[in-house]
């Protein structure tokens, strides 16, 4: 079989016009990037008018065995379109980050991608370099303000906001800079963040227009003053230019799937929180132009989905009409005890053991959030009849219909029997279901962590260092305690320690940093090993990506 980029690189795209035109969109409504990507204007998600159903896709806890979420959400998508729905794709759009550290690319696979494959994950239009010169403008008017006399009386021990950049690198998680006397500043620890950690993002995602995402970057807390008291992005004097820099970056971008149907590719993965979803905007956009949007929340779902349904639908008043949730014989095996290297060996036994975590997962969803949901097998070759009957069991005995979808192999083709399941669960379920969130946002913000622990994770309870104790109580004396809760942790877990697989049980989440995100509108608690700045490993995928004399790239899956 065809890597994934020689599949997509064989691709028949149609202009970027053509597929608009599917959507009714007129050529005054797009702005074309080259042949094949356009931007639409983030105004077209606002006004009156009849709203499409939104389909939430979210896995099981994932694993190296993989779990083929957006491959899934595409090929999904690209069945109902084959079925005469018309549909929109939304998905997040891809850092360089992740496709230079393990991964080598972040649109579907085999045949249920999205096409420019090269662009959407190397520079695609430019959105994810906007938000990086965004948060490093702001980074230097700080220190600028502290060099010029420093009239804001900013303690320089105490500003918080990193610069960032595009790629994993960890030497610059923790630096020193300001060095070489008065001309070039006031020396002080520093560091930086992955572009797509930076709350800039997280403002990205969440905001819906321009003056929307001015008042949210203006407040950005950004550092406190020598006596504790913060200081905003909108002192220092950065939200205007910052809104210009990100002035068109905030339309979202429409390019096309393998068979040619509309996906909008916008915003990443805000905060490093393994949320993988794309803009308010965006999803707000789909439900304008489609009937049915597909659209997609991960890593795990105590994760992705958690995030996806207590922060953003929260906000942006969405509600999913339906939830797939994509789990693979291979994954649930490594999570019942079996090494990588063993996965494409039968063994109905560890397939029985770990579909406990795709029980929890379900559970969750429907019992937890109160959420129609539906099970994906993703289809591998090594797949056995038993193994697969045995997730068939767990999801009957759960109450929740399940799927087998061969997309990966079939695109479309492959996914309408997962199509008519979801479509089955939309019509058994004609009404909304209101999501049931984890916590109000009138609780404290410690009773707001431990009821996502308890709840979504079931642990026994919460530890704080310290300094993580401390600072929650300070951002409740300061306000900002009616703020909702985005904890960071392994996404390999439900607990914050990426060796318990399955549905750990009795362990505590471990807090050991809290961070005020005031412009994005959450409190990131971030708890145990999880970095912002992700490093390398031993071998990168940048030692297998390549580019010819021709141009022609390989290497990206």
């Amino acid at each position: 079989m065809l890597s994934d980029i020689q599949i997509a690189q064989n691709a028949h795209m149609l202009p970027i016009t053509e597929v608009a035109a599917k959507l009714g969109l007129s050529a005054d409504d797009v702005i074309p990037y080259g042949k094949y990507k356009a931007k639409i204007s983030h105004k077209l998600a606002k006004g009156e008018g009849k709203q499409g159903k939104l389909i939430l896709v979210t896995a099981i806890s994932p694993t190296p065995a993989g779990e083929g979420k957006t491959t899934t959400s595409v090929g999904l998508a690209d069945a109902l379109c084959a079925m005469g729905k018309r549909t929109m794709l939304c998905l997040r759009e891809p850092s360089l980050g992740p496709v230079f550290g393990i991964k080598g690319g972040a649109a579907g696979g085999g045949y249920a991608q999205v096409v420019p494959m090269e662009d959407i994950n190397l520079h695609f239009t430019g959105d994810i370099h906007a938000i990086g010169t965004a948060n490093n403008l702001l980074a230097a008017m700080i220190d600028n303000s502290i060099q010029q006399g420093n009239p804001l009386n900013i303690d320089p021990r105490r500003v918080v906001w990193k610069r960032c950049m595009d790629m994993n690198d960890r030497q610059l998680r923790f630096i020193v800079d300001g060095l070489g006397g008065k001309v070039n500043g006031t020396p002080r620890e520093d560091g930086f963040d992955i572009t797509v950690a930076s709350e800039v993002m997280a403002i990205f995602c969440l905001a819906t227009d321009l003056q929307d995402l001015k008042d949210r970057l203006s407040r950005i807390v950004c550092a406190y003053t020598f006596d504790g008291k913060p200081v905003t992005a909108g002192e220092i004097g950065a939200a205007g230019a910052m809104t210009a820099l990100l002035k068109d970056a905030i339309d979202p971008n429409l390019v096309q799937t393998l068979e040619n149907n509309p996906a909008i590719i916008h915003g990443g993965p805000f905060a490093n929180i393994a949320h993988g979803c794309n803009s308010v905007t965006a999803t707000k956009l789909g439900l304008k132009l489609a009937d049915y949007v597909v659209t997609e929340a991960g890593f795990g779902a105590d994760l992705g989905a958690e995030k996806f349904l207590d922060i953003k639908c929260r906000y942006a008043g969405l509600n999913p009409s339906a939830v797939v949730l994509v789990a693979t014989v291979r994954a649930l095996k490594y999570h019942g005890g079996v090494a990588k290297a063993d996965l494409n060996a039968p063994n109905v036994e560890a397939v029985r053991k770990g579909s406990v975590n795709l029980a929890r997962h379900i559970d969750n969803l429907k019992n937890g959030f109160g959420l129609p949901v539906c099970v994906a097998i993703n289809s591998f070759p090594t797949d056995t009849e038993e193994e697969m009957e045995v997730i068939r069991d767990v999801c009957a005995q759960a109450g929740v219909p399940c799927a087998l979808s061969e997309v990966f192999a079939k695109g479309g083709e492959g996914g309408k029997e997962l199509a008519n399941t979801v479509l089955q669960v939309l019509e058994e379920n004609p009404d909304i279901h209101p999501i049931q969130f984890t916590y109000d946002l009138e609780a404290s913000l410690a009773d707001k962590v431990e009821a996502v622990a308890r709840k979504i994770y079931r642990a026994d309870g919460v530890t704080y260092a310290p300094a993580a104790k401390k600072m929650l109580a300070e951002l409740e004396k300061m306000g900002y305690g009616k703020l909702p809760v985005c904890i960071a942790k392994t996404q390999y877990s439900f607990s914050d320690d990426a060796s318990l697989l399955g549905a750990p049980e009795h362990f505590r989440m471990n807090v050991r940093e809290v961070r005020l995100s005031a412009g994005a509108g959450f409190v990131v608690v971030i708890c145990g090993s999880i970095m912002t700045m992700p490093g390398l490993p031993r071998h990168p995928a940048a030692m297998d990506i390549d580019c010819d004399a021709e141009g022609r790239i390989t290497g990206l899956f």
